[in-house]
């Protein structure tokens, strides 16, 4: 997504902007076209007390594109999560969500989150849980439904929609929680561990949803230890190690000739 952003005073004709980023009017006025980031981190650091979980961050990602955030146990990548999310703030350093503060409720609509440690209502049906959450993404009536049946149907849980959460398997909650994702079709998916519970088809068919969202335009982040299916789903990864990104890039950028994902992972935080 591009927008154009004035140069005031650019003197002749754009400035110091990149060729492939000019753009100029026939009224003499002269214009960048900056890109439009879904999320970005811009010299973030976050203490918890005396402890630095995250020092000098810098990330971004273009709207449209899906990013594997990568690290060891205690890397940085749940307080990203957060301080995206805006349950958290940065102790140093600007976060925007899709151009806002997330601590802004604005900034989080049209945003679906998928947390690591999933936790839903065992009464519920899975219908009902379905329809509440889409009545809370602003979904009635005959769209309501049409979006629930649809997300149902994605998520192969046609015929456990009667069923209680309480009763499902963790790989069955996991297919929940994706179809909770899909409803009112979102532009943005922070994903934390989405595999988690999934059986091989299970993370098969979640690959495949991930792909069709994406087709719809949707932007996907991804944190994730199955490097596997991050260089499968993902066009760019970042490797967070103790609180800093190691590396960042296109992952065919990343990785080396020879090597898969994992290897180059292995070989950043080893260093």
């Amino acid at each position: 997504m591009i927008s154009r952003r004035l140069i005031a005073g650019c003197g002749s004709c754009c400035g110091d902007a990149a060729p492939e980023d000019r753009a100029c009017s026939l009224m003499g006025r002269c214009y960048v076209l900056a890109r439009m980031f879904a999320l970005e981190l811009n010299g973030v650091s976050k203490r918890y007390g005396q402890r630095h979980a995250l020092s000098n961050i810098d990330l971004q990602l273009e709207s449209g594109a899906s990013l594997g955030l990568l690290g060891p146990n205690g890397a940085g990548k749940t307080t990203c999560l957060r301080l995206l999310l805006g349950l958290t703030q940065p102790t140093q350093g600007t976060v925007r969500l899709r151009g806002r503060d997330p601590m802004n409720p604005a900034a989080r609509v049209g945003v679906a989150y998928l947390p690591e440690r999933l936790r839903l209502p065992e009464r519920a049906t899975v219908r009902g849980f379905l329809r509440l959450h889409g009545t809370l993404a602003g979904l009635s009536g005959t769209e309501l439904e049409r979006e629930v049946e649809s997300a149902l149907e994605m998520t192969g849980l046609a015929d456990r929609g009667a069923d209680r959460i309480g009763d499902l398997s963790k790989g069955l909650s996991q297919r929940v929680g994706f179809a909770q994702l899909f409803l009112a079709r979102p532009e943005l998916l922070l994903l934390d561990e989405p595999t988690s519970g999934l059986d091989p088809i299970g993370i098969r068919d979640a690959r495949e949803w991930i792909r069709v969202v994406r087709e719809r335009g949707c932007t996907v982040l991804v944190s994730s230890h199955v490097l596997s299916e991050v260089e499968r789903v993902c066009d760019h990864a970042a490797i967070l190690h103790e609180g800093r990104i190691a590396a960042q890039g296109p992952i065919e950028d990343l990785v080396q000739p020879g090597e898969t994902l994992e290897d180059a992972f292995l070989r950043v935080v080893s260093g």
